[in-house]
């Protein structure tokens, strides 16, 4: 199993766009991927699930815990880190 931690700093939390690119960068791996908040105790929450996602009403600011695990658990560990470093490939 592989984790990560980090601050969600996109304004917009983990909401609307930076929310579909999440789930759809943990789609493209073998991989099951849960997210808890870890500001408001929320979670766990399937990465691919939209839906889920939303109800850990992540906003700017929170920190969240990321795990993978599965055949491609590093490899999503990896895109999903590097997508939000980049805060969602938004400056």
């Amino acid at each position: 199993m592989q984790e990560y931690t980090t601050t969600i700093q996109h304004p917009a939390g983990l909401h609307a766009r930076p929310l579909a690119q999440f789930v759809k960068t943990a789609k493209q791996y073998d991989a099951t991927i849960e997210v808890c908040n870890l500001t408001n105790g929320k979670g766990p929450a399937s990465g691919v699930s939209p839906l889920k996602l939303m109800l850990l009403a992540v906003s700017q600011g929170h920190e969240i815990k990321i795990t993978a695990d599965g055949p491609q658990a590093e490899e999503a560990i990896a895109g999903l880190r590097a997508l939000i470093e980049s805060n969602f490939g938004e400056s």
